[in-house]
């Protein structure tokens, strides 16, 4: 395009000072012809750079899995093709599986011979809940008899504290009255001395018959013998069944420290014999297959054995120059010319322009960070959205493309701009033209 510009430039020229004769040849009007050409030139030039940027590094990019086994083990098949489309859950390739097999069969045999031992702790318990039920029905039956003897003895002696209060109260009565007469000498001292003696004899046999109350009540509470041998009995099986529970819970409900490590490591080395078949993590294709059979896989390799790239639409990312990016902001129009469709121009969008740089970030090395210099070039990552029309072309992950940003500054010089960009996608017809930027 600089060619272009300069020979419009020196036909102008040559119309204006030989064609027409407009202007006459002196050493003032050639200089000021030369002079004005830089100057129109250099406007041009920064003004195109500035409000309508280009960028020549456009290219499509994509994320990729690298594809790392989570075991280690030699490799026995490989039946995945490369670029071919894939499912997800689809096998990548396949570690022997045999050393994971033989030692999960020997962690079931370990869990089998407890779970033999929980059968026996299961049958221990069973005959401790019926030693227990026996013992409580033995006790009910015990309880029955010895409870209805009891009461009716406490019902006796109290019904006897009654009569006798009874009693007591009508010759306590009578004494206080005998003692009032005995000075009138309206009673013998003979009568008096057999009502005194009634109203003691009554006292007794009362405090008699309190005492066998408190009696019933305490043989009540503290039963017979024959009611605490029940009792004894039912607490010896309700401790057995105790033991009996807590022996079972302790093996079978992972409370036993040997039966959740040994759980534990077989779920472990199920997961390992699960692992040994690599799949693809999601719908994509193998772009690269370095694995055959018998090699060595392993969970740390030094280089990845297989590289995946997901089913998704990739990413195009051009960089530009750091001057031109506040000028740059989403939504703005934009124009891709890819190699690949040399004399053609496709539409995108500006999506956003990328937050961080390499140059601007700190990795974390142990190390004093060495501060990037103020001369290093920085091209700031802007990326695009594009169209059906670009997603349907058959073009590879990493097809570089020309990519001009119209902005709302000098929107007339955008069309210098459209047009330069066209050039540039015509020359890409010609193979060794398409390598050179200069100018454009």
């Amino acid at each position: 395009m600089i060619e272009l510009i300069i020979g419009t430039y020196g036909v102008a020229c040559w119309l204006v000072f030989k064609k027409f004769k407009l202007l006459p040849v002196t050493t003032y009007t050639v200089c000021t012809a030369i002079l004005g050409g830089i100057v129109l030139f250099m406007g041009i030039m920064i003004l195109l750079s500035m409000c309508h940027p280009v960028s020549h590094d456009g290219r499509f990019y994509t994320a990729v899995t690298q594809i790392v086994p989570q075991v280690r083990g030699t490799v026995i098949e490989v039946p995945v093709t490369p670029n071919q489309p894939l499912k997800e859950g689809d096998e990548l390739f396949r570690i022997d599986p045999l050393p994971y097999e033989l030692e999960v069969d020997r962690l079931e045999a370990v869990l089998e011979g407890m779970n033999t031992q929980v059968s026996q702790l299961s049958e221990r318990l069973a005959a401790a809940e019926a030693a227990r039920r026996s013992a409580e029905a033995d006790l009910l039956v015990t309880e029955s008899e010895y409870d209805r003897q009891a009461r009716i003895s406490l019902k006796q002696s109290q019904d006897k504290i009654k009569q006798i209060q009874s009693q007591l109260k009508f010759a306590q009565t009578n004494l206080d009255r005998n003692r009032e007469l005995l000075p009138t000498r309206a009673i013998s001292e003979r009568d008096f001395e057999a009502s005194e003696t009634q109203v003691a004899t009554l006292t007794a046999e009362l405090d008699q018959a309190i005492s066998g109350e408190q009696a019933a009540k305490e043989k009540i509470a503290s039963g017979g013998n024959r009611l605490q041998a029940a009792r004894e009995a039912l607490t010896g099986a309700q401790a057995a069944e105790r033991e009996a529970r807590l022996a079972l819970e302790a093996e079978s409900d992972g409370m036993n420290p040997e039966v959740r490590q040994a759980l534990a490591q077989l779920e472990l080395k199920r997961w390992e014999l699960a692992e040994t078949v690599i799949r693809a993590p999601s719908d994509g294709y193998v772009t690269y297959v370095g694995l055959r059979p018998g090699q060595m896989a392993t969970p740390l390799p030094l280089t990845s054995p297989m590289v995946f790239v997901p089913k998704e639409s990739p990413g195009f990312i051009a960089t530009f120059p750091q001057n031109v990016i506040p000028l740059i902001e989403p939504g703005l129009e934009a124009e891709l010319a890819f190699k690949s469709y040399p004399g053609r121009i496709f539409k995108a969008k500006v999506k956003q322009v990328l937050p961080i740089i390499p140059e601007g970030q700190f990795v974390a090395s142990g190390q004093l960070q060495s501060v990037t210099s103020g001369q290093a070039p920085g091209h700031i990552p802007v990326e695009f959205e594009y169209g059906e029309d670009v997603a349907e072309l058959n073009m590879p992950v990493g097809s570089q493309a020309s990519v001009a940003i119209y902005t709302h500054h000098f929107h007339a010089m955008s069309l210098v701009r459209r047009i330069i960009l066209r050039i540039k996608s015509w020359e890409n017809y010609v193979f060794f033209l398409s390598n050179f930027n200069v100018g454009h």
